[in-house]
């Protein structure tokens, strides 16, 4: 049975001449869990808008938009916000009330159900997550991967036939992530809940769908069952290179077999096609030597409050002129605190911090920030001033060429309007501008697709080759594998484990690649694609 049906869809935002939608036609049946993928800017998230009325933004907008066969805008408001639920990328920009508890009965309240069915429906729901620990917390006190957990049951609770998710994964550690996406698809198989994702992170969420939906500059490229799709994007780089692990390795041989989607079918494609002789490339890592401390962090301690336990914990580490310094570990762990500390903001309690060997406090008259030290904050919301993409690049002194997006196409929007990784990418123009000698990232890849990604890691390692040193906290595991001299481990307030992206992502089984996993036990020392492809290509085809 058909639930959604999109005819000849057109959207262009105000004073803005290019087409954000261009002739979107499309449908999609209950049951289905249709991902949507494209780059950055290619109008996913518009599209994402355009399925809940509530959400549509302000522009020209021809086509329509059918919920089971109804239009969309003769839908009543209750209709609206009770069937199609809606889950965006920036958890806190969902969550209207102070506790767990009273987030779950919110929606339901507002439907104007009895107590006893409300009381009933949030205790289920509370169940079927698994969330009954923190039920009385305050969501202050929750991680980001479990305000979207709860983001999500709040949804889910009001029983929509149909979800929304707007890159839902951005803002998630890779384990919150893959039990974020395993959640969605028993959803899926135990409800028969329809489900429309919009992700960059595709390595959990595409072998989960059942359906394909690709884009590019507005427009669909392909549309159909996920495999057959992903094979029809044959040659397409930018698409292919957002894919699975798996499917990028696949797309490197022609071999007349099914396209892999998981990391189990990938590693048997590459046992049955590969033999492996030469078990691990042996490349040799180029060590960093030990050069000039540019950041020291020595038995700091940081809590937000006196009555609130400690976020960092005894925290330290030193970080070394021109290495790109790579921070991962859980949501809450206090990655984002420590660069917050590195940058000035947060003022420990104990211990001491120095950047280029002088302590934080030394610094005076904003010192610290000229022509010295910049951060990229995760909310990047915060970066910008003005009322249009224009204007906030007329406060950028360096040449916006060197970056991998064109942002003066969007000169016209406001920065709140623009997609996520297009705000991410101004963001970065807008701190590099700065021209500091140490730069901070917070997350510089969320919202952004591969092939963005790719062309950033470009431009961090030729700010390296010129001098800069830069720490990045990270939950994209491939882009610290792939641009890292050197990976921390961040756990309960303190780096437990730090070494080179090969001896870091060999060793862990769920903060690591797919690839790594994918090879693990066949080849040796297998960290990135790349890798893969080359010791494949080494070894040959496999003895029958």
């Amino acid at each position: 049975m058909e639930i959604l049906k999109i005819e000849d869809l057109s959207f262009s935002y105000p004073l803005c001449e290019k087409k954000a939608l261009k002739n979107i036609s499309f449908t999609v049946e209950r049951g289905d869990f249709v991902t949507v993928c494209g780059a950055t800017g290619s109008g996913k998230s518009t599209l994402m808008r355009m399925l809940k009325k509530e959400l549509i933004p302000l522009g020209e907008l021809t086509g329509k938009v059918y919920y089971k066969g109804k239009d969309l805008d003769t839908l009543s408001e209750k209709e609206t916000t009770c069937s199609i639920g809606f889950v965006a990328q920036r958890p806190e920009e969902q969550i209207v009330t102070d506790k767990v508890w009273h987030e779950l009965a919110f929606g339901l309240e507002n439907m104007g159900l009895p107590k006893d069915v409300i009381r009933r429906r949030v205790s289920e729901m509370t169940c079927y997550f698994g969330i009954e620990d923190w039920f009385e917390k305050s969501v202050n006190e929750l991680s980001g991967g479990q305000k979207q957990l709860l983001n999500l049951a709040s949804v889910m609770v009001m029983q929509p036939d149909i979800l929304i998710l707007d890159e839902p994964t951005a803002q998630l550690d890779p384990i919150a992530a893959s039990d974020f996406i395993a959640t969605l698809s028993k959803l899926n198989r135990d409800l028969s809940l329809t489900v429309v994702i919009t992700e960059h992170r595709l390595e959990d969420v595409i072998p989960a769908g059942n359906k394909l939906l690709a884009m590019e500059n507005g427009e669909i490229v392909k549309y159909g069952e996920t495999r057959s799709a992903i094979s029809a994007l044959y040659g397409n780089k930018t698409l292919i290179e957002g894919m699975p692990a798996a499917v990028r390795i696949f797309n490197n041989f022609e071999i007349n077999t099914p396209c892999p989607l998981t990391v189990r079918e990938g590693r048997d494609f590459i046992e049955k096609n590969f033999s492996n002789e030469i078990r691990s490339a042996d490349k040799k890592e180029q060590k960093n030597e030990k050069k000039d401390a540019v950041l020291e962090f020595s038995d700091v301690y940081f809590r937000y409050e006196r009555d609130l336990p400690d976020i960092l914990r005894g925290l330290d580490f030193t970080v070394y002129e021109n290495e790109i310094f790579c921070i991962l570990g859980g949501n809450g762990s206090g990655k984002s605190t420590s660069l917050s500390a590195a940058a000035g903001i947060n003022k420990p309690y104990s211990g001491n911090i120095k950047v280029f060997g002088k302590k934080i406090k030394d610094y005076k008259n904003g010192d610290l920030y000229k022509n010295c030290l910049s951060l990229l904050p995760q909310d990047v919301q915060t970066v910008f001033l003005k009322n249009t993409v224009k204007e906030e690049l007329a406060d950028v002194n360096m040449d916006t060429s060197d970056l991998p997006y064109d942002l003066s196409e969007l000169n016209e929007r406001h920065p709140y309007d623009i997609s996520g990784g297009q705000q991410q990418l101004l963001a970065l123009a807008k701190v590099l501008s700065t021209k500091p000698k140490l730069l901070l990232l917070d997350e510089p890849t969320k919202g952004l697709d591969a092939y963005a990604k790719k062309s950033i890691m470009d431009v961090l390692k030729k700010l390296r080759a010129l001098g800069m040193t830069i720490v990045c906290v990270t939950h994209d595991v491939e882009f610290a594998a792939d641009c890292a001299d050197r990976c921390a481990m961040f756990f309960r307030g303190e780096i437990t484990s730090c070494s080179s992206p090969k001896e870091f992502f060999s060793g862990n089984s769920f903060y690591t690649t797919a690839a790594n996993r994918m090879t693990r036990g066949y080849y040796g020392g297998v960290t990135t694609v790349a890798d893969a492809v080359e010791i494949m290509k080494k070894n040959g085809a496999a003895t029958k």
